[in-house]
């Protein structure tokens, strides 16, 4: 395959990635009965699941042998901030909050940019500081137009910050650590099961068998758009999955607004504004300054040999 052949299909699978996200609350809606908890317990418990499938067919079962004592660190913070990630998620879908759920996904790229600041120590251009503080006014607006911090939004941007973080100072490939990251989680999670079950408060055996079947989908539907992103992710420039990736908030907004009918007041879409023109601003000096360095290795004379 010629390269752009395989950027064009990598392309093909960041869309797929990201419209699969931006359809969860269609999906997740249908999983109201079994709560918050409930669907995170099932979501945990059924994606490791089908992972263990996955890498028993792929034969790198062996890869979750011999883990250095940092590397299991390193997935248990992974594990804490997805599992908050999903179950805030899930909370937001289930309570009717999605537009405030999508904000989060706006925000989050920001928030990735902020960790950079105090985590690595990156130093901020003056472009950025402007987005910056757009998206500090942004929260401000829409906390005095929602009387509270947008708690969903804001908790949605920082662990999914987090777990971005996470992920990049892991040692293992895509399907390990999603492996490992339910091999954490899942006790917990079978134990919250086994808890609804004795108190009579579990749904997986009372609401009949498509009941069971959309939550034993949970699985497929969680890690089949993180497989899709980590073959998008070998394939095409980072540049491009930063444009996709407002695909999964945009729709989420959409389902939001049109088919739940969620209040969006003047004010919170001034909020929304100030988003939304912080994140143009950030991603222009991220395509401009992508360019200039790709003209400068370009014009770069080859070593003499």
């Amino acid at each position: 395959m010629t390269e752009r052949k395989i950027e064009t299909v990598g392309a093909a699978y960041g869309v797929g990635a990201y419209v699969m996200w931006g359809a969860f609350p269609a999906f997740f809606g249908l999983l109201g009965p079994a709560g918050p908890g409930g669907i995170l317990a099932h979501r945990i418990v059924w994606t490791l699941a089908l992972m263990f499938v996955v890498l028993a067919v792929s034969g790198r079962i062996g890869s979750l042998r011999g883990l250095g004592v940092r590397t299991w660190l390193l997935v248990s913070a992974a594990s804490t901030a997805i599992a908050v990630n999903w179950g805030t998620y899930v909370y937001g879908v289930t309570s009717g909050r999605v537009i405030e759920a999508a904000l989060g996904y706006f925000i989050n790229p920001l928030v990735s940019v902020l960790l950079g600041v105090v985590i690595f120590r990156e130093r901020l251009v003056p472009v950025q500081i402007v987005a910056l503080a757009l998206a500090a006014t942004a929260v401000l607006v829409i906390t005095v137009d929602y009387g509270h911090p947008p708690y969903i939004a804001l908790t949605l941007a920082a662990s999914f910050a987090l777990y971005g973080l996470c992920k990049k100072v892991m040692p293992l490939d895509p399907r390990t650590s999603l492996t490992a990251e339910g091999i954490v989680a899942a006790p917990i999670a079978v134990g919250y099961l086994v808890f609804l079950a004795f108190t009579g408060a579990g749904t997986f055996f009372g609401n009949g068998s498509g009941h069971s079947l959309l939550l034993m989908a949970a699985g497929p539907v969680t890690a089949l758009p993180l497989l899709l992103f980590g073959a998008a992710a070998q394939r095409v420039p980072l540049r491009t999955l930063g444009m996709l990736q407002y695909l999964t908030p945009a729709l989420q907004m959409v389902w939001g607004i049109a088919v739940l009918h969620e209040d969006m007041p003047p004010s919170r879409w001034v909020g929304f504004a100030l988003i939304w023109m912080a994140l143009l601003i950030f991603s222009t000096d991220l395509l401009v300054r992508t360019r200039r360095e790709r003209r400068t290795v370009d014009s770069t004379p080859a070593p003499v040999q």
